[in-house]
């Protein structure tokens, strides 16, 4: 229970990181998550119990091909290029974190209890989180160096509004996973009126790519449950049911016909749509999008240059010709997970995290989890613009799924003929 408890506030509280401890050089993410891998790797060497699960041996695949990629890439960064050693320390530090963190979970005896269970603890640390930062931005609550407002974004704890909007982005889909699949009345009740927070929070970043992926999310989450509640009477036919069956055949043809009205109405649609991004569609959206164009197309160049190779992990792209005060100074990422890993590992570690994606869709497809599938599609559509691939809460949303949607445990003999 304690661990869970540790893992829960290290993976939610993972973007607060301005809420430092004072006198310690790591926030309270870093230092729950360090304890609970130590009390982790304590319990084996006590002679704990360690499960070899399909989910492990995927993770560990994974992450030797992650290694492999970024080795070499960082040996072609250190014969072609001049690297900045902090920045390269400090991602090989946070994937190393992320390889306990993913393996050790996967091999706990039980995991799909643990990480329900700690899943629960997530979703209670993420809304007293929510609360508190509420109270921050509304003052009614005050914390000496902490501004929770990035002009007219709310940022809270994180360091920029973007940050928070991807753990509100991937705590909605947690959260609804929980309550759709728990027995008890009181849980139920709990995940769905977390949702509501959560979504409240995510539309305060003012998040482009939040509001995007909460829209395709939600599209996604109905077609699933329309073909599931077409599918649970097995073979009987209802009315109903057939009712259904028909519109869902006539759609397209149905949506075809509208399209004349439809153009008409092309531009009040269009202002709506533009109402709900950020300054309306404006200048700082027009501003954002230049400025991501020109990084990615600078990623595409540096790893083309790199032989497709890599060049380590860290940052490498130079200064853009508009600086924004969201980024860090020389070297800059490209703030997309695709093109930053392009530049650090090449080829191989984008292939890598492709097939780790679909994986966790493929388990979570199997297991009939619908939540978890939109879980992974938010994960994918805001790694688009973002780099993600470092934070907590993205490999525990991964690795709950590979572990749903998988056997318990490799059978001894397997293991055997296998290993």
């Amino acid at each position: 229970m304690i661990r869970d408890a540790l893992l829960a506030c290290g993976v939610a509280m993972s973007y607060a990181v301005r809420l430092t401890i004072p006198g310690l050089p790591v926030g309270y993410s870093e230092l729950c998550l360090t304890l609970w891998i130590l009390l982790s790797i304590g319990r084996v060497l006590a002679g704990g119990r360690l499960e070899v699960t399909p989910a492990l041996a995927q993770l560990a695949r994974f992450w030797l091909l992650l290694t492999l990629a970024l080795s070499v890439g960082a040996i072609t960064g250190y014969l072609t290029t001049v690297l900045v050693f902090d920045p390269l320390i400090h991602d090989t530090i946070a994937y190393l974190l992320l390889v306990f963190i993913t393996c050790l979970t996967a091999a706990e005896p039980d995991a799909g209890r643990h990480l329900r269970r700690t899943a629960w603890w997530i979703i209670a640390f993420a809304n007293a989180g929510f609360v508190v930062q509420l109270g921050l931005g509304w003052g009614w609550i005050h914390q000496s160096g902490v501004d929770p407002w990035y002009w007219d974004r709310f940022s809270g704890w994180s360091d920029n509004p973007n940050q928070l909007a991807l753990y509100c982005a991937l705590f909605g889909p947690l959260a609804l996973h929980l309550a759709t699949t728990t027995s008890n009345p009181w849980g139920r009740y709990f995940g769905l009126c977390s949702l509501v927070l959560t979504f409240f929070v995510g539309r305060l970043t003012k998040s482009d790519t939040y509001l995007y992926t909460t829209i395709l999310t939600c599209l996604i989450l109905l077609g699933l449950r329309v073909r599931a509640w077409l599918t649970a009477a097995g073979g009987k036919v209802s009315l109903s049911r057939q009712l259904a069956l028909l519109f869902t055949v006539g759609f397209l043809p149905l949506a075809i016909s509208m399209t004349p009205y439809a153009l008409s109405e092309v531009a009040s649609a269009e202002d709506f749509a533009k109402s709900l991004t950020k300054d309306k569609g404006g200048q700082a959206t027009a501003e954002t999008a230049e400025l991501r164009l020109y990084l990615w197309d600078e990623a595409l160049d540096k790893g083309e240059r790199s032989g497709s190779l890599g060049l380590g992990p860290g940052p490498h792209l130079d200064r853009p010709p508009v600086v924004n005060q969201q980024f860090l100074p020389r070297p800059f990422e490209a703030h997309s997970t695709i093109l930053d890993l392009y530049t650090q590992g090449g080829l191989i570690s984008v292939l890598a995290l492709v097939w780790m994606l679909a994986s966790a869709a493929l388990c979570a497809w199997r297991a009939k989890q619908d939540a978890l599938l939109a879980l992974v599609v938010s994960i994918a559509v805001f790694s688009v613009p973002h780099l993600i691939i470092r934070h907590p809460i993205v490999w525990f949303s991964l690795t709950i799924c590979l572990v749903a949607g998988t056997p318990r445990a490799i059978p001894a003999t397997v293991r055997q003929r296998r290993y």
